[in-house]
């Protein structure tokens, strides 16, 4: 091979190489980005957080326990088989006059037979047992009790990706504002070095103007911090894999939410719909139903019966098919009337009634923290409400002075104090409005949640 032809060679393969290596580069490595709005994160959340799966699973168990309640009330058959086979006869001593023995004695005569074999088929009803209808209307009482742990839970799960979400978003909004205050200042450190070649500016201003920027730079690293910080508390209540990279499509942008006239009426939706409130209330009239069930130990109990069974004998020289199985049945009630329980039936029925009373002492001290709760919410709710009209016109304020004096600066009619007073008052007004609208958000989040507003559409009337 010539020399030529080597370096042509090797030549070819080098750009072979690094074009290979160029199109790997330019190939995005992983999943794309998950772009996700608000509604899409409860959404994905509904679907993959482990506290709501949790939920659904008690629902479940809840439903299965109905199921064993009425067992009490449904017929009961079983059926059964015994085989035994005799190792020794069993024997019965008969007296000795029916052989015609003269002394009286008695004969051992075998019974048994070398294997023995019983079939049954057994029925049992219960007709009157006041427990098991007292126990399937609490078991009713407490599948409608876990469907309101389920709207319970969901509403939290809700409440919580949202407010999730809103604290990512104002994350990202206040790095946004340091990284335009890094470029505010950038600008302005511009302008002083141009004044300063100009004579204008002293050699101190542009100092300044430096240092305006670079003490900003932790704020920023601060800032991105909490962005990502944020984004994987985010995906954690979402129920994600942490590896996914996630992308808000969704802004801090104020809207208005549609509250209650006044606490009163807050209220009265919070009694109605809130499902810890709807919860205690099923607990109260389940707790009813427990002290029907104590009292029903006492009464009496009626059922009825029946049997059929078949059975056989035979010796090992008895081929199977020959064997007879000759059938019997019966049927019969059963009647039980306990008189005396060594004070345990009314023992059951006082703490019954202890825990009912109990209950009810819960269900007013929760109607007053509703009442204190709904106050809370609503009162946060318009205070944002006020500080987003104010901030509004503040900002618009702000960066007419921002500009004023920056071109006051411009023309060399300005200080630099002037200036780092102006954008101070932007930055405090922008980031001011900012968590004006995520107060508002939150506080509409947690104001939908203290009503019982938020509910999973299988549950919803």
């Amino acid at each position: 091979m010539s020399l030529h032809r080597l370096f042509s060679f090797l030549a070819i393969f080098l750009f072979s190489v690094s074009a290979g290596r160029a199109e790997a580069a330019s190939t995005p490595a992983g999943k794309p980005p998950l772009t996700i709005s608000l509604e899409d994160a409860v959404r994905i959340g509904m679907k993959q957080n482990r506290d709501l799966e949790i939920a659904k699973l008690d629902r479940q168990m809840a439903g299965q326990k109905v199921r064993e309640s009425w067992s009490e009330v449904l017929p009961h058959l079983t059926s059964g088989m015994t085989y035994t086979r005799t190792l020794k006869p069993t024997v019965m001593f008969l007296p000795g006059s029916l052989f015609g023995l003269p002394d009286g004695g008695s004969r051992a005569i075998e019974v048994s037979q070398d294997n023995s074999s019983m079939v049954s088929l057994n029925l049992s009803q219960n007709i009157f047992k006041l427990s098991a209808f007292a126990g399937i209307k609490a078991s009713s009482l407490v599948r409608k009790i876990s469907d309101e742990s389920f709207r319970q839970t969901n509403a939290e799960v809700v409440t919580s990706i949202r407010r999730a979400y809103y604290d990512a978003l104002i994350a990202s909004e206040k790095r946004k504002l340091v990284e335009q205050s890094i470029a505010r200042w950038d600008e302005s450190r511009k302008d002083t070095g141009s004044l300063f070649r100009q004579g204008v500016a002293a050699d101190i201003d542009t100092l300044k103007a430096w240092l305006s920027v670079e003490n900003l730079k932790p704020d920023l690293i601060r800032a991105q911090n909490n962005v990502a910080i944020s984004s994987t508390k985010l995906k954690t209540v979402m129920g994600i894999d942490q590896d996914t990279e996630i992308v808000l499509s969704d802004s801090l942008v104020f809207h208005e939410t549609e509250s209650p006239r006044n606490v009163a009426a807050a209220y009265g939706e919070a009694l109605e719909k809130r499902p810890d409130v709807r919860s205690l209330s099923l607990q109260l009239d389940a707790e009813k139903h427990k002290v029907t069930a104590a009292r029903s130990e006492g009464m009496p109990t009626l059922s009825a019966f029946g049997s059929l069974d078949a059975q056989t004998q035979f010796s090992d020289k008895t081929a199977v098919d020959q064997t007879r199985w000759p059938v019997s049945s019966s049927v019969g009630l059963q009647l039980s009337v306990p008189i005396f329980s060594g004070f345990g039936t009314s023992a059951r029925i006082e703490q019954a009634k202890i825990a009912r009373l109990q209950t009810r002492t819960r269900f007013e001290e929760l109607k007053s923290q509703v009442r204190a709760d709904v106050e809370v919410r609503l009162s946060n709710l318009v205070e944002a409400r006020r500080r987003i009209d104010v901030q509004s016109k503040t900002i618009a304020v702000a960066e007419r002075s921002y500009r004023i004096t920056r071109l006051r600066l411009r023309e060399g009619i300005g200080s630099r104090l002037e200036l780092t007073d102006a954008e101070l008052q932007l930055n405090t007004a922008k980031t001011n409005y900012l968590q004006a609208v995520y107060d508002y958000l939150v506080a509409a989040a947690e104001m939908e949640k203290s009503l019982g507003r938020v509910s999973p559409e299988d549950l919803k009337s």
